[in-house]
């Protein structure tokens, strides 16, 4: 069977059509034959380039690497691949391109036979691959820089942390220190107020003891405070021995106590349930007398104070309700943190701003939670609750 073969074009068909340029030359680099897409890229006719000497197109850096390295190599090895040359248009811009050469021998002569490409094309992508390439280099150059300078940054940070917590990690241990020596001169003075009062001074005197007992037991209550914020932030924490107490009695033996501190507040004590739980006694009426100190400074004291104890099977509770301005709602949050007030209300009453820090501290060392609700119709309510452990 017979397969009939496709008629290829004529060579000199395909020599003026290829997709390249292609050129015959002698020896000496003298074109004998040119296509038309070589001629249409360096703006010459065929007929023109006949006679030239393919080296007269190139640029003088072309034809210095013409002598010194692709003619020699064409001479020894018989070809040359992939050579860059510019070549220069008859409107005398240049044009880039690559060469692929062989040299071929004949009865007739040496002949060069040479193939070429534009690479404008592949230039303007070389190009642009290197600009992205310098930028990628430049923004990594960027972001090393910006590392370096954020961990010498975070270096810093860091020292200067360290320097801030030691100092007030220094700071809390002189408070710690100065609110215990305090104590003692502090008691000194109540005790000697209490003896000079059971003499039975009268007049001015008795006046001035009794200033002198309030000042005192208010100074001490500031002292503790500070002392148990002091433990509490240095990381002891603040330490409770609890014991089956009579929850109701010793809330009502604290409130006997805080009438005489404050003469003009009203405080009523209400009892509920079954008064025995396992709880730190002094630590309770800590939590009384800074909520009730709490309530006679921001409260209304037209108004009663109202102290519930209450014990039921599995938790105890203790609530005080004032009535008077409410807490704000951007208030209440933070309410619990050191130095922090509900209100900007004047007292001479007030302390430093830890009483409601301690409260919190104190019943999560029982494992327990405290609470506030506030409104202006109903009042403000603090609630301590205390479970079973």
């Amino acid at each position: 069977m017979t397969v009939d073969r496709p008629v290829l074009p004529e060579f000199q068909s395909l020599f003026d059509g290829a997709p390249c340029g292609l050129i015959i030359t002698q020896e000496d680099g003298s074109i004998l034959r040119a296509n038309h897409i070589f001629s249409a890229w360096v703006g010459r006719e065929s007929n023109e380039l006949e006679g030239l000497r393919f080296q007269d197109l190139l640029t003088m850096g072309g034809r210095i690497f013409h002598q010194t390295h692709w003619s020699p190599l064409m001479r020894m090895q018989g070809s040359v691949a992939e050579v860059k040359l510019d070549l220069i248009h008859r409107d005398k811009t240049i044009v880039s391109m690559l060469l692929n050469g062989v040299r071929r021998e004949h009865e007739s002569g040496v002949f060069y036979e040479l193939a070429l490409f534009c690479t404008a094309d592949r230039d303007k992508y070389e190009r642009e691959l290197l600009k992205a390439r310098q930028l990628a280099e430049g923004l990594l150059a960027e972001k090393l820089a910006a590392d370096v300078a954020l961990s010498v940054a975070q270096a810093k940070l860091n020292d200067a942390y360290e320097k801030s917590h030691r100092r007030a990690l220094f700071a809390e241990q002189m408070v710690a220190i100065v609110s215990h020596d305090l104590k003692n001169p502090l008691t000194a003075i109540k005790m000697a107020a209490e003896i000079l009062t059971r003499r039975l001074p009268t007049g001015k005197d008795a006046m001035m003891l009794s200033h002198i007992s309030s000042s005192a037991d208010r100074a001490h209550r500031m002292i503790a405070d500070l002392l148990d914020f002091a433990l509490a932030r240095v990381g002891r924490g603040i330490s409770i021995s609890a014991s089956t107490i009579d929850m109701h009695s010793v809330t009502a033996q604290s409130i006997a106590e805080l009438r005489v501190t404050f003469p003009d507040a009203t405080l009523i004590h209400q009892a509920s349930e079954n008064g025995s739980f396992k709880l730190d006694a002094d630590r309770l009426q800590q939590i009384i007398g800074n909520l009730v100190a709490n309530s006679v400074a921001y409260g209304d004291l037209q108004r009663p104070i109202t102290v519930v104890s209450r014990v039921d099977s599995d938790q105890a509770s203790l609530s005080v309700h004032n009535f008077g301005a409410a807490i704000s709602a951007s208030a209440l949050d933070g309410l619990f943190e050191p130095m922090t007030r509900g209100t900007e209300k004047n007292s001479d009453l007030r302390s430093v701003g830890l009483g409601l820090f301690i409260v919190r501290e104190i019943v999560t060392a029982h494992g327990g939670d405290v609470s506030v609700h506030s409104s202006l119709e109903h009042g403000t309510t603090f609630t301590a609750t205390f479970r079973l452990s």
